[in-house]
């Protein structure tokens, strides 16, 4: 194993947990709306797991604006051309400090800091020829012009030929390292796949000295060919496009969190994508402040499948303004439970209902002295299925008796009654799950 997979392997040993600005405030957000989320997720959802609170793009941006990306922005950036945060929207970023203020304040609240950064060097400091830091050369001997993000304007590739490239990686994690940043989710990465890049920030962040989680995104269409690669570079990894609050964007996790689950293992995780549920769209890429479009159904469908799935979890709503029966969804200790000790996680069951338009999916994973199952129901009404205990339990253990504790409803655990073909009935609302925890009965009291 080599001494960068080493220090990956440490990292995440279960799927992060926690807030995302993306889907709330987009390119915007604010040093006070940060903060003001952070104190929330500590307050609130920290006993239940959520430990991370992250900046998302554009941070070093003065102009930055809802619905898009500002074409030649007056990034801030230091004298080696690096991102440094806007003092209009970060005040305590004063001078080189960038964000340790911030990230002091959130770590004296038990939470991680965490920040995003599109790949390559800000075009900005090509055009000023800024010098690469402890070094010879210049920005614009290691830049790639042919090399641009498809969708962002801020930066270009970099030539990975050139010793100078993998020398300003290193300075700018060390900076990111010495602000105290935890988590950097580093964008334009996996659409198309840049091995190159993923190894060398890997490479920086072991040379940083700081323990810092390394999150990829995009995901569109990643294959699972990579996941060698993925595994000794990164802790976790987008498997699709950005998700919204659309029912057709959680129902298509469905096959790909079943592709990526018998994958999953402790330091790496492929990641189904933020959670779209609460106040969102406040100053956002797309569409207008709202409440989540997806139904609590829904929203108990893409929280089961993510944890079922082990996706990491990054919650996108704003979270002082959203409604209090998202917090309390999210706040459920068995989606922190299930999510970090559980084993053999994977879909069992994928068929459509007869006389019915949509899918029965089945999920099933295990614990030490128990098994965990959810039935989906992707249909646009309610529907009564069942589902054989066998195919969660196995054949031998059916014949014994079980009680489930629905998880949802937190409700203690009651005698499962099974017809005579040992199956068990489950009424599921359109879009939904039903989630049980399946106890030995001599267990469950």
């Amino acid at each position: 194993m080599s001494s960068t997979n080493r220090a990956v392997s440490r990292l995440a040993p279960v799927p992060p947990m926690g807030w995302n600005s993306w889907d709330c405030y987009g390119t915007t957000v604010t040093e006070e709306e940060v903060l003001e989320n952070a104190q929330f997720v500590r307050d609130h959802l920290l006993p239940s797991g959520w430990d991370t609170v992250v900046v998302d793009i554009a941070w070093y941006d003065p102009t930055a604006r809802s619905h898009g990306y500002n074409e030649d922005a007056p990034v801030v950036l230091d004298a080696y051309g690096r991102q440094l945060p806007a003092r209009n929207r970060f005040p305590s970023a004063v001078g080189s400090t960038g964000f340790a203020v911030l990230a002091s304040a959130i770590h004296a609240m038990g939470l991680r800091f965490g920040i995003h950064v599109m790949r390559g060097i800000p075009r900005r400091a090509v055009e000023q020829n800024l010098p690469v830091e402890g070094t010879e050369w210049t920005a614009s001997q290691i830049a790639n012009k042919n090399d641009t993000c498809s969708w962002n304007p801020d930066n270009f590739g970099l030539d990975h030929g050139h010793p100078g490239a993998q020398a300003y990686y290193d300075g700018q994690v060390a900076q990111f390292a010495r602000w105290g940043v935890d988590f950097l989710k580093v964008d334009d990465m996996q659409a198309p796949y840049h091995d190159e890049e993923i190894t060398a920030y890997a490479t920086a962040i072991a040379r940083s000295g700081r323990e810092i989680t390394l999150s990829l995104s995009p995901g569109t269409n990643l294959p699972t060919t990579h996941i060698d690669h993925l595994r000794e570079n990164a802790n976790m990894w987008r498997i699709s496009d950005d998700l919204w609050d659309r029912w057709d964007d959680v129902h298509a996790q469905f096959a790909r969190l079943a592709r990526w689950a018998p994958l999953q293992r402790s330091g790496g995780w492929a990641d189904a994508d933020m959670l779209p549920v609460g106040r969102i769209g406040l100053r956002a890429e797309r569409g207008e402040p709202r409440d989540s479009r997806l139904t609590p159904a829904e929203q108990q469908t893409l929280l089961t499948l993510w944890v079922m799935g082990r996706s990491p979890l990054m919650m996108g709503g704003d979270l002082p303004t959203t409604d209090k029966a998202t917090i309390e969804r999210l706040a459920n200790p068995a989606l922190s439970r299930v999510l970090t000790t559980t084993t053999n996680n994977r879909e069992i069951i994928r068929e459509p209902k007869s006389k019915g338009r949509g899918e029965v999916v089945v999920w099933a994973a295990s614990a030490e002295t128990s098994h965990f199952v959810a039935v989906f129901w992707t249909g646009e009404a309610d529907s009564e299925l069942s589902v054989a205990l066998s195919s969660v339990v196995g054949f031998t253990a059916a014949r014994d008796s079980w009680a489930a504790r629905d998880l949802w409803e937190q409700s203690p655990a009651r005698n499962l009654e099974l017809d005579a073909e040992g199956r068990f009935a489950v009424a599921v609302p359109s879009h939904g799950v039903r989630w049980y925890e399946l106890v030995p009965v001599a267990a469950s009291d």
